[in-house]
């Protein structure tokens, strides 16, 4: 497109291509002096006294700054001067760029402008601001520009519910859509695709299944831009069954379709099904994009499938991808998670760019497998790059302290929150009494728990009762799971590790006790169970468990390793025995302690060199950590047991905790 038009000392051509989107202003000199400059850039500008040839203003030079005490835009200078005759096409290339480049202290000028002129109700270019202020974040001048709208069209609705729905600004998007089918509108695929959308982030489900009727009242279900927006809003509420029948309906699928389903399972920590949606692209012709790997990074990482996530990661090279953003983020996760902290450490030096969830994600590494001394000294380096901390980095450190002793530097931490402007939250003083704790300072941990600005949570009090169970005091162990139980009467964890510590005690009337309080209550502990992963299949055990099988040989195995263990010094723990019985029933029962079943599998099943991994869903026991430590010595190998709280890898006869967990 090239137009011509004559002003009083210039001849103005703006040329713009419709496909490429670039256009420019050329202005012809006539007579008197040049006004014009060729900047190069909007932050570099230069203006020539003299200019003999065309000057040409580029669309990328539009928002070049005013010379001397303009308006603001050199654009609009010669607008106001009369040396340029404006028109819709040019408004419209000056808040394009606005738009692109967010800048959206040039789109106010360019729109105040725009109001003192002949187009300052023209519905295109005040969709155009509108659409300014919403990518800009600037949502309440969108909602004031858009009130003050004498005419509204379809894409003004669209583009402030969309502009909401991007912002996280869920509940105003949503409210918009009734009013906007008040007015008599008709919703394209772009509106309901940001409504899907604002409705998958609310609480309430129901707004997504009305949407949804909508969608099909309009003919939009085989749209395959909403059905992908369908599939992820019941996703996002926990209904696979509506997610999954509304994908299988969709005639043609896309990428989005496809990650909106694997990310569902991936929540759920459904591994096995993520990965197979994940070969279904494959097998679909379609590229996998970071958002596919993200979510299969966050699910294996969740199950601590390390084998699975060393394939997916090497589909990913293989097809060209790298590590950016959340994907490389992801996969320095999963490593640390699935328990190989050299992976984990590979992976982070990869990164194309770091940022603070690159280096929260290698500090919780750090701080799980027990290694406090490099996670403190690559957070002395995160700080030295310049990168701030974030509540989530402190958490990391203060865990690592935790986990290794260090009371010292861990304080020392705690008391620089507030130095990067942060408040200490509640899982920041549960990480400080579980370091008070730990050290054995339960007094100075319970004055700590009083002392604190904010009112203690269950997990705080929980954090002091595990300290307490594990030195042994019994009253202020059996005060703080009171605390607990109060606070958070639903959980099951403060009943057993009350129960613990009246059973460590020899106190049989108080373990009946708490029993029955949670079987009044309707509280029920869960069932400790561990897996590991051989040949890409998961094998599973519970205590006592005679379903597998190879039960008789995994029997057989146990019983000739503890017999081996015994001779060079095990000593079976029975304190953690819930219930009274003669010391050969309680040694007998902790024998069929589910981790101890994956072991001797694992011994089965696995080359007689290589790393057992074995994950529980549950804290270690400390009769089977005693025991799994003399295992590695006598099978001399490693074995790394993952429980809720961190990993712990025995070697010759030594565990990395050092025993301090």
């Amino acid at each position: 497109m090239k137009r011509l038009i004559r002003c009083c000392k210039y001849e103005v051509i703006l040329s713009e291509s419709r496909k490429s989107g670039i256009g420019r202003v050329i202005l012809s000199r006539r007579v008197g002096t040049s006004v014009a400059s060729d900047a190069s850039s909007d932050d570099d500008v230069s203006y020539p006294d003299k200019l003999d040839s065309t000057c040409i203003v580029q669309y990328k030079d539009l928002l070049t700054r005013s010379q001397g005490s303009g308006c603001g835009l050199y654009i609009l200078d010669l607008i106001n001067s009369g040396s340029l005759q404006a028109d819709r096409d040019l408004y419209s290339s000056l808040v394009k760029k606005c738009t692109e480049l967010k800048k959206l202290k040039e789109g106010r000028l360019v729109h105040h402008h725009l109001e003192n002129t002949i187009f300052k109700d023209d519905i295109f270019l005040q969709n155009h601001i509108l659409n300014l202020y919403s990518k800009c974040g600037s949502l309440g001048e969108a909602r004031e520009l858009f009130d003050k709208m004498a005419v509204k069209d379809m894409v003004s609705w669209t583009t402030l519910i969309t502009g909401y729905s991007q912002d996280g600004q869920s509940e105003n998007a949503i409210a918009l859509f009734p009013e906007m089918l008040a007015m008599g509108f008709e919703p394209n695929e772009f509106t309901f695709s940001s409504t899907l959308k604002a409705s998958g982030n609310c609480s309430n489900g129901m707004n997504g299944r009305q949407i949804h009727a909508y969608c099909l009242k309009w003919g939009y279900l085989s749209n395959v831009y909403v059905g992908s927006s369908l599939v992820d809003m019941y996703a996002r509420h926990g209904q696979i069954r509506e997610a999954q029948m509304v994908f299988d309906s969709l005639a043609c699928k896309n990428e989005v379709s496809w990650n909106a389903l694997i990310a569902a399972h991936a929540r759920r920590g459904d591994s096995e099904r993520a990965l197979y949606l994940f070969s279904g692209i494959l097998r679909n012709g379609l590229k996998p994009t970071h958002f596919t790997y993200s979510s299969l990074f966050g699910a294996l990482s969740a199950t601590g499938s390390l084998e699975q996530g060393k394939w997916v990661h090497a589909h990913l090279i293989k097809s060209g991808g790298q590590l950016i953003a959340y994907v490389g983020n992801t996969l320095v996760d999963m490593y640390a998670k699935s328990g190989s902290i050299e992976d984990m450490e590979k992976a982070f030096n990869r990164l194309l760019r770091r940022d603070v969830v690159s280096w929260n994600s290698l500090l919780n590494g750090y701080a799980l497998h027990g290694k406090a001394k490099e996670c403190v000294k690559k957070f002395e380096e995160m700080l030295k790059t310049g990168t701030e901390p974030t509540d989530v980095t402190f958490l990391c450190v203060l865990s690592a302290c935790s986990h290794a002793g260090l009371l010292d530097k861990g304080q020392l931490y705690f008391n620089s929150i507030e130095k990067y402007k942060l408040e200490p939250r509640a899982f920041h003083y549960v990480a400080m009494v579980d370091l008070l704790g730990r050290a054995g300072r339960l007094q100075e941990a319970e004055r700590f728990i009083k002392e604190m600005p904010i009112e203690p949570t269950a997990e705080v009090w929980g954090a002091l009762m595990s300290a307490c169970k594990m030195h042994k005091n019994l009253e202020l162990g059996a005060y703080a799971a009171e605390k607990a139980i109060e606070l958070d009467p639903v959980d099951s964890g403060p009943h057993v590790i009350l129960s613990n510590i009246y059973a460590s005690a020899g106190r049989w009337g108080d373990v009946a006790r708490v029993r029955k309080v949670m079987k009044s209550s309707g509280v029920k502990k869960e069932p400790a169970c561990s897996w590991v992963e051989i040949e890409n299949r998961v094998h599973m055990f519970v205590a006592n468990d005679d379903a597998h099988p190879q039960k008789e040989e995994i029997r057989t195995t146990w019983e000739d390793i503890h017999s081996k263990i015994k001779a060079i010094g095990y000593v079976p723990d029975t304190s953690s025995v819930l219930f009274f019985a003669d010391e050969q029933e309680r040694e007998q029962r902790l024998q069929q302690h589910s981790e101890k079943l994956a072991l001797a599998f694992s011994v089965l099943n696995t080359p007689a060199n290589s790393t057992i991994r074995i994950k529980k869903n549950l804290r270690v026991c400390s009769d089977c950590h005693s025991a799994f430590k003399f295992a590695s010595k006598v099978l001399d190998r490693e074995i790394s047991l993952r429980d809720t709280n961190r990993f712990h890898h025995f070697r010759d006869g030594s565990c990395s905790c050092g025993d301090y967990w």
